[in-house]
């Protein structure tokens, strides 16, 4: 399930200088205000409730530990590294409508989000399923090992879960994951309802059995259950690749992460307290971060984050060269990639104009470094000559305008 952690699509605002002025993460003020607020004893009860919702992944902790040596060292302090992982476990209340339990669980979306030191911006890359990468040997459910292997990158979530693909994305790429978070279906389809549905933009209309959707051309405000659809649908949806759906999910985040700072859901608590409880409630995360006072740490420094200096992206790659229903990586773009994440270098997109959309990409698959040198359909961030460029968009990009 996509989080997903994705998107952008049209904000609900007054004005585009004032939507690029919103703080992406002003959920953090909102903690401290829940926190002042818990002094009552009513607010006490609504602190515990929340604080209790949160999942601590202990196996994953355990797992990491076992492995610290051989894990990459963080190079800049400060700086963090969060896995966003998005369950498609049919497990639990409300997950067994989407298909048997046939206990594992995969994972369809995967997003890397880079939070620069002094939190200036946020860089989230999605990790396709199909790319083709080394498996480290992992502890499975039932305590077991698998073999170390080359293979999908969702079969390391499957195999040995969170932990699995944690070491998994760290050998990939040569960067510390500081925390992880998982989200199930159940979850997500909660907060997108908190929030009362979250606008996107169709370019013409959708008619897809499988996902559950009938919804028409142009602006649409999408139920939980229907955004569940819509960020998980590939067959029939775009071209029916993994591509189009990454993209799907980028500009969804995109868009929620707009809504989120529209109609004041943030300051008003009659409307923030069904949104913290769908978050925490759906969250499974490392144990530093499996409290409320854990995710204000983390957060509250990413209020001051312009809408258009959080980025969306998709690791470079193309088509794998013995199977061409997979993904291997594009080099040296990927590794260029990887450095400036590593070394909290800022990382440089450049999306589509209006007129390009909708047609053939020139390169093997979206994703891949293009030319960094300016033009009248690049936009979102000027990169100097010198620099790479990564085709991708941010929460700032309103495809409704």
């Amino acid at each position: 399930m996509p989080l997903g952690p994705g998107l952008g699509a049209s904000a609900l605002g007054v004005g585009l200088g004032r939507r690029r002025r919103r703080r992406w993460f002003g959920a953090g003020a909102a903690v401290v205000g829940l926190l002042l607020l818990g002094t009552g004893v009513a607010g006490w009860v609504v602190y515990a409730k929340l604080d209790g919702n949160i999942t601590p992944d202990e196996a994953a902790a355990a797992e990491l530990a076992r492995y610290a040596k051989e894990r990459p060292t963080a190079l800049v302090k400060d700086a963090q590294n969060v896995l966003l992982i998005g369950s498609d476990s049919r497990a639990g209340d409300g997950n067994s409508a989407y298909g048997r339990d046939s206990g594992t669980e995969r994972s369809d979306t995967t997003i890397l989000l880079h939070l620069s030191a002094g939190r200036r911006s946020a860089t989230a890359v999605s990790i396709p399923r199909d790319l083709m990468v080394d498996v480290p040997a992992c502890r499975r459910p039932d305590g077991s090992r698998s073999a170390p292997t080359f293979a999908m990158f969702n079969y390391s979530f499957q195999t040995g879960g969170s932990a699995c693909t944690i070491r998994t994305v760290e050998k990939l790429t040569d960067i510390r994951i500081d925390h992880h978070v998982v989200v199930d279906f159940h979850g997500f389809k909660k907060m997108v309802d908190a929030l009362d549905g979250v606008e996107v933009c169709l370019k013409e209309p959708i008619r897809d059995k499988a996902a559950r959707l009938r919804l028409p051309a142009g602006r649409v405000t999408l139920d939980g259950e229907q955004a569940l659809g819509y960020v998980r649908a590939r067959k029939t949806l775009g071209d029916g690749s993994d591509t189009d759906r990454m993209d799907r999910q980028q500009r969804f985040l995109g868009a929620l992460v707009n809504k989120a700072q529209s109609n004041d859901v943030l300051l008003n608590p009659v409307k923030l307290y069904p949104v913290l409880d769908a978050a925490t409630s759906s969250l499974t995360t490392d144990p530093d971060l499996a409290s409320l006072r854990g995710l204000y740490e983390l957060v509250r420094g990413l209020r001051d984050i312009p809408t258009e200096q959080v980025r969306f992206l998709t690791v470079p790659r193309e088509s794998y060269v013995y199977n061409a229903n997979r993904d291997q990586l594009v080099e040296p773009a990927a590794e260029k990639l990887f450095e400036r994440l590593r070394t909290d270098a800022p990382v440089a997109v450049t999306g589509k104009s209006p007129e390009e959309e909708g047609k053939p990409e020139k390169s093997a698959k979206p994703g891949n470094s293009t030319s960094s040198e300016s033009s009248d359909h690049d936009k979102y961030t000027s990169p100097s000559p010198s620099e790479p460029s990564f085709e991708g968009n941010t929460a700032g990009d309103h495809t409704c305008a």
